[in-house]
């Protein structure tokens, strides 16, 4: 039989697992990017900027960058922004031609949870 006792840390520890579990379940998810997803930019960019929800470890994070012929265009080295631990950079190495181009992203957050995603745009 339960006493009053052990029902009161029982709600105690309820409500400290629902403040907790956001923590747990944290992930570096893509906010932002540029070029935006499905954008068409006139101009061709000089690197891709991936904005994230928490810091990421740019050692363990990168990019593919494919063209619609599922090439790959060669990038630099991933940078995370200095001021900004949420900012990915990530530099190109050649100038991108007019035509439709695909960025697959992986990271891995300061926290060590790993997510990746996809999204496109083309260039004019």
């Amino acid at each position: 039989m339960f006493t009053a006792s052990h029902r009161h840390w029982q709600a105690v520890a309820l409500v400290a697992s629902m403040f907790a579990t956001p923590t747990v379940l944290a992930h570096a998810h893509l906010k932002g990017q540029y070029p935006a997803a499905d954008a068409s930019v006139a101009a061709a960019p000089q690197a891709l900027t991936l904005n994230f929800s928490e810091g990421i470890e740019p050692q363990f994070s990168g990019v593919t960058l494919a063209n619609a012929q599922q090439q790959i265009i060669k990038t630099g080295p991933v940078k995370r922004n200095e001021k900004d631990k949420t900012q990915m950079i990530v530099p190109l190495e050649q100038p991108l031609t007019s035509g439709n181009y695909t960025v697959d992203w992986h990271v891995v957050s300061v926290d060590g949870h790993k997510t990746r995603g996809q999204y496109a745009f083309s260039v004019k």
